[in-house]
């Protein structure tokens, strides 16, 4: 497989020096970090954004692919026919097609999925799907579908995300409805879905309902199935399955992009701050009130990219120095950053990886049943993150 390689700073003189004469053993430091590189998994992909694997799959990628078609990797070999194919369902732009995939924890035995997607009339919407069997290489015909939002005229910030939680949930992102400072303030309104992450209770047929522990159960006003609020395009978020906290990366607007880190003993409810803030910065400047609001662990500005997309708190066998660092990238900028998140919920050990071509554009990370970590990018390729 091609290998991209991100080169190490020089060896110093006292490294050489070290490696032809020895050095004393002091004591134990941090773990020494090693060069990455990106292993090529496939190529000419239609539009690739995620990967995933059913629990415990371990010879399986699920790669979706926005135009309508999630297809799978079995043994390293991309197979001919796909898994689904909805191309005929939905509608297909920048920012549409299908957006998410997720198999549920007991997916051996209730052989169904979710799948979100933008239909012909802009709605987006979450449908379940069945499997003969948790082997099967294809999708049984038909769908369930469970909900249906309404979307303003805009055509972008969809969100898409879907995952489960440590306690068997659903989770699902959705943006504010889109365009520009959030003109219908769905971000802060807590009566639609809208600029939201939602969970629900899915099981392998019939309607979902609202856990009971949801913020906002049995409220007569306000969305049950919200989660947390005053987000405005997560694109993509994920569970540490170390730890079970919530990284939330959040597409900016003008000026700033965020990653929000929500510890595994919330209740929810929390509100995230879009559109009284833009990363840590008062949206449109001046002076605003923060209080009662979650604020990013980090924000940058458009000087160093334009659209975040969040990954994984790395938890993979194969680098041991990185279990625990959590990987993010930008859309324009291609780079690959890392950081650790302290106990102070500090984001810590900051690093930079040059792996992609600035032109390839990722749109998204994706984690298989071991914890490694792979990149998708919108020329069609997917990389698996290696040690180099």
């Amino acid at each position: 497989m091609t290998q991209f390689r991100w080169k190490r700073a020089p060896w110093t003189a006292v490294t050489v020096l070290c490696l032809i004469v020895g050095c004393s053993d002091g004591p134990a430091g941090p773990p020494v970090i090693p060069d990455l590189a990106l292993d090529t998994i496939a190529v000419g992909m239609s539009h690739p954004l995620f990967v995933t694997t059913p629990p415990g799959d371990g010879t399986r990628l699920f790669i979706v692919e926005r135009t309508g078609q999630i297809r799978i990797m079995k043994n390293g070999v991309l197979l001919t026919t796909p898994f689904l194919d909805i191309t005929a369902e939905l509608f297909s732009g920048p920012e549409q097609g299908i957006l998410g995939l997720a198999f549920p924890p007991d997916y051996a035995t209730s052989r169904y999925f979710v799948v979100y997607y933008v239909n012909p009339n802009a709605e987006t919407v979450l449908s379940r799907f069945h499997v003969a069997s948790a082997t099967a290489d294809t999708a049984l015909p038909g769908e369930d579908t469970l909900l249906t939002i309404y979307q303003p005229i805009f055509p972008d910030h969809n969100g898409g995300m879907l995952a489960y939680g440590a306690n068997g949930y659903l989770f699902v992102s959705v943006g504010d409805g889109g365009c520009c400072g959030d003109p219908d303030g769905h971000g802060q309104d807590r009566t639609d879905l809208l600029g939201s992450l939602l969970r629900l209770d899915v099981g392998a047929s019939g309607p979902y309902t609202i856990p009971p522990d949801n913020p906002y159960a049995g409220d007569t006003l306000l969305r049950n199935e919200l989660w947390n609020y005053g987000l405005r395009n997560p694109w993509r978020y994920s569970f540490d399955r170390g730890t079970g906290d919530l990284y939330i990366a959040d597409v900016g607007d003008d000026s700033r992009e965020e990653v929000t880190v929500v510890s595994h003993t919330s209740h929810g409810g929390e509100n995230l701050g879009w559109r009284i803030m833009e990363g840590l910065e008062c949206f449109g400047g001046g002076a605003c009130s923060t209080a009662g609001l979650t604020l990013p662990v980090l924000d940058y500005g458009h000087n160093q990219g334009c659209s975040v997309i969040g990954g994984y708190v790395y938890r993979g066998a194969a680098i041991p120095a990185l279990r625990g660092t959590y990987f993010y990238s930008d859309f324009c900028s291609a780079w690959i950053r890392t950081f650790r998140l302290t106990g102070s919920g500090v984001a810590s050990d900051r690093r930079e990886y040059s792996l992609l071509d600035p032109n390839e554009l990722p749109t998204s990370f994706g984690e298989d049943a071991a914890g490694e970590l792979y990149v998708t990018t919108e020329t069609g390729n997917v990389y698996k993150i290696v040690a180099q």
